[in-house]
C-alpha cells in the first residue's frame, strides 16, 4: 500500500461510503465512541476520520480533531460538520498519519478505527499515535486482523492480499504486525460484528 493508492480506492469511495461501509462497520465504530463516552473534557484525536461518520456521536464536552489522507473524504466530513452544527469538531485536516504535524502529548485519547490496514508504514503509525498521545492516555484501535491460525478464513484472507491496492486495505494484516515494536500496554481486546471479523483494542501509553 502506498498513499497514491489510497487516496484512488478512497476518491471511488467518497460518495458511497457512508450507505455502504456506515452500515457493514456501524458496530465497531458505535462501541469504540460508547466507550470514549464514557467520560468528558477529553481532546480526542481521530486518525483516518474519514466521512465524519463518528463525530456527530462524540459527547459534546470532548474536543475532536480528525485527520485523513484522503482529501475526498475529508470533503464530505466537513460537509457533515456544517450541516450538523457539530461545534465540539476542533478541525479536519488532510494529513499522513505516519508523520503526524503535533507535539508530542496533545490528546488525552487518540483513536483509529478501521485505518492500521489502510496506511502505507503501520509501525510507523503506531509510534506517531503514541507520540502524540499524552502519557498515560488512551490509544483506541478498530480494525480486521487476519486469523491467527491456518484455516478457511485465512486462506481467504491470503489470496484477497494481491488485491490490496484495489481493496483499500490489506486484508492478511495482523495484530502481532501491527504491535511489534510497540511499547504501548495491551489493555483489552475483544472481538466486534459483523461475525466477529473486527477487534475493539485498548492500549496504553505508559506514565511518565
Amino acid at each position: 500500500m502506498d498513499a497514491e493508492s489510497i487516496r484512488a480506492a478512497y476518491r471511488r469511495y467518497a460518495r458511497i461510503y457512508d450507505r455502504v461501509f456506515g452500515v457493514l462497520l456501524g458496530a465497531g465504530r458505535n462501541a469504540t465512541v460508547a466507550w470514549l463516552n464514557r467520560r468528558g473534557g477529553l481532546r480526542i484525536l481521530e486518525v483516518g476520520v474519514g466521512t465524519g461518520l463518528s463525530l456527530s456521536d462524540y459527547r459534546r464536552d470532548n474536543r475532536v480533531v480528525g485527520i485523513d489522507l484522503s482529501t475526498d473524504m475529508l470533503r464530505v466530513a466537513k460537509e457533515r460538520v456544517e450541516r450538523e452544527g457539530l461545534t465540539h469538531v476542533d478541525g479536519l485536516l488532510e494529513m499522513d498519519a505516519g508523520r503526524l504535524a503535533f507535539a508530542d502529548g496533545s490528546f488525552d485519547v487518540v483513536v483509529a478505527m478501521y485505518v492500521m490496514t489502510v496506511v502505507p508504514d503501520p509501525a510507523g503509525t503506531m509510534a506517531e499515535l503514541e507520540r502524540v498521545c499524552k502519557p498515560g492516555g488512551d490509544i483506541v484501535i478498530v480494525n480486521h486482523f487476519a486469523a491467527p491460525r491456518p484455516g478457511i478464513r485465512r486462506m481467504v484472507e491470503e489470496w484477497l492480499a494481491p488485491l490490496s491496492k484495489k481493496l483499500g486495505w490489506r486484508p492478511d494484516f495482523t495484530l502481532d504486525t501491527l504491535l511489534d515494536g510497540s511499547r504501548l500496554k495491551v489493555e483489552s481486546i475483544e472481538t466486534v460484528p459483523p461475525f466477529g471479523l473486527f477487534s475493539l483494542l485498548h492500549c496504553r501509553r505508559a506514565a511518565a
